[in-house]
C-alpha cells in the first residue's frame, strides 16, 4: 500500500447520504447534512433519497423539471464547485451524484438503471436505483434501495436485495452486473428491524447509551450470518441511535398509537470485488482502497420520521490514466463585442459523434446542461487523434455579462463532460 502511495496515488473523500424523507419538502438549510466544512474537502457526493413525493400530479411535474430535492442539493453544492454528474429517479427513489469540477473529465461510462420490487414489480414504490461509472479508470457502482417494510419481512428484504443485485444489467462486457464493479456502495431504507426485544428494553438501551445490547438482534446483522452474499458487504459499527421512527420535527421516538419500535432501517454498506490472482502473484497494478472515516446520523433534521444517515469514505486509488481524453481551450480574448474562438484536440479515440457539443459554463455551474451557450463540434467529419480543431462562436452567442467561465466538451456517447478548459474571463 505505501509503495504505490509514493508513486502517485490519489486520496479522495466520498460522502454518502441516505434519507427516507417521507414525502416532505427539503429543509431550508442542508449544510450540516452535507458536512460542507469537513477537512480535507469532499470530492464526491452521493445522495440517496427514499419516499420523495411521488403523487401522480407531482411526479409528472418533476419529470418535466428537476424536483425540489435535486434543486436544493444543486443550489447548495454548485457555489462550492460541485457539478451534478447524473441522477436517476424511480417514483419515490432518487439517486444524485455530484463531483468536484476538476474530476469531471475522469468520470466516464456513466449508466443508470432501476429495478422495481414493490406490488408485483409494477409500481415503483420499492426497489433499487443505481448509477455506475468509471472513475479514473476504476469501475464503481452506487445502489440506493428501499426494501419491504414491517418486522416479519426480513427474509423478503434479503430476497429483494439479492434480486436487485442479480438482475440489474449494464451493457458493458466487463461489468454487466452490480457485483462486477471494483467497489459497490449499497445504501438506503433497507427496513431491517430489531427483533425479540420489547419496546421498553429498546428505548431504555438507547436512552442509557448501551446500543451494543441491541446489535445482536438487528435483523441485517442476523441475516449476515446466514446469507453468503451479504457477508461480502462491509458495514461500520452502529454507534448512532436507530434512525426510525420519530415524531416529525422532534427527537422523540414514535409517540403515536402505533408506537413503532426504533430500528436501524437506514444503512450504508460497501463491497470490494474479490481479487482475482494477478499474473505470477504480482501486485495489483491499479489498486483501489476504501476506508470508512465516519458512520453516523444527523438528529437535527426533523422534516421526516427518519433521520438521515451519513457515511464518509476515503478512496485511495492509482489512476489508470493521467490525462483527459481531450484538451480544450479558449483562443485569445473572449468578448461579446467581437465573437470568439476555441480549439480542442482529441488525445484518445472515444467514439466521438456529430451530436457532441462544447458548452460555455459560468464557473459554479450545476450540471452539464447548465450552459450559457453551446456549439456543435462538427457537422460531418469527426476529428482524428491529435488533430487541432478550431471552432468560431458568433459574438451574439457570447454572454453580455462578463465573468469567469469554463469550456466543457460533452460526449453524447459517454454521457459526460470529457474535457474542461481552465477557467478564463469573458
Amino acid at each position: 500500500q505505501s509503495a504505490w502511495k509514493l508513486a502517485g496515488g490519489l486520496r479522495l473523500l466520498l460522502q454518502i447520504v441516505t434519507w427516507n424523507v417521507a414525502t416532505a419538502e427539503p429543509p431550508e438549510d442542508i449544510t450540516s447534512l452535507l458536512q460542507l466544512d469537513v477537512q480535507p474537502p469532499t470530492d464526491l457526493y452521493v445522495i440517496g433519497l427514499q419516499e420523495v413525493n411521488a403523487a401522480p400530479v407531482r411526479f409528472l411535474s418533476d419529470m418535466l423539471q428537476e424536483d425540489s430535492w435535486s434543486h436544493a442539493f444543486m443550489d447548495t453544492l454548485a457555489p462550492r464547485g460541485f457539478v451534478k454528474v447524473t441522477s436517476i429517479r424511480m417514483q419515490g427513489l432518487l439517486l444524485l451524484i455530484f463531483a468536484k469540477q476538476i474530476h469531471l473529465p475522469y468520470i466516464q461510462k456513466i449508466q443508470a438503471t432501476y429495478t422495481r420490487t414493490g406490488i408485483f414489480g409494477y409500481w415503483g414504490n420499492k426497489g433499487g436505483v443505481s448509477v455506475r461509472f468509471s472513475f479514473y479508470g476504476h469501475m464503481v457502482c452506487f445502489l440506493n434501495c428501499h426494501l419491504a417494510a414491517h418486522m416479519n419481512y426480513a427474509l423478503q428484504r434479503v430476497d429483494e436485495l439479492e434480486h436487485i443485485l442479480e438482475v440489474q444489467d449494464f451493457d458493458l462486457t466487463d461489468t454487466p452486473r452490480i457485483r462486477d464493479h471494483k467497489v459497490v456502495f449499497c445504501f438506503g431504507d433497507l427496513n431491517f428491524r430489531i427483533t425479540d426485544h420489547g419496546l421498553h428494553f429498546i428505548r431504555s438501551s438507547i436512552n442509557s447509551g448501551r446500543l451494543n445490547l441491541l446489535w445482536s438482534k438487528d435483523q441485517l446483522t442476523m441475516m449476515k450470518i446466514k446469507e453468503p452474499f451479504l457477508q461480502e458487504f462491509e458495514e461500520g459499527h452502529l454507534n448512532f441511535k436507530p434512525t426510525y421512527k420519530f415524531d416529525r420535527n422532534s427527537e422523540n421516538y414514535d409517540t403515536s398509537g402505533k408506537k413503532r419500535k426504533p430500528a436501524w432501517t437506514d444503512r450504508i454498506l460497501w463491497r470490494i470485488k474479490p481479487k482475482t490472482p494477478p499474473p505470477e502473484d504480482g501486485p495489483d497494478e491499479y489498486p483501489l482502497l476504501v476506508t470508512q472515516d465516519k458512520y453516523t446520523s444527523d438528529m437535527s433534521y426533523g422534516v421526516s420520521d427518519h433521520k438521515p444517515v451519513l457515511g464518509s469514505f476515503s478512496l485511495e486509488l492509482r489512476k489508470c490514466f493521467d490525462t483527459p481524453m481531450l484538451y480544450i481551450s479558449p483562443v485569445g480574448v473572449w468578448s461579446a463585442d467581437e465573437g470568439a474562438c476555441l480549439t480542442y484536440t482529441v488525445q484518445e479515440d472515444f467514439m466521438s459523434s456529430t451530436w457532441d457539443w462544447v458548452g460555455l459554463y459560468k464557473v459554479g455551474f450545476k450540471s452539464a446542461s447548465d450552459y450559457e451557450t453551446f456549439v456543435w463540434v462538427r457537422e460531418n467529419e469527426l476529428p482524428e487523434v491529435n488533430e487541432v480543431i478550431q471552432i468560431s462562436i458568433d459574438r451574439d452567442e457570447i454572454p453580455l455579462l462578463g465573468g469567469e467561465y469554463v469550456l466543457g466538451y460533452y460526449s453524447t456517447n459517454l454521457q459526460s463532460i470529457i474535457g474542461l478548459s481552465t477557467n478564463f474571463q469573458v
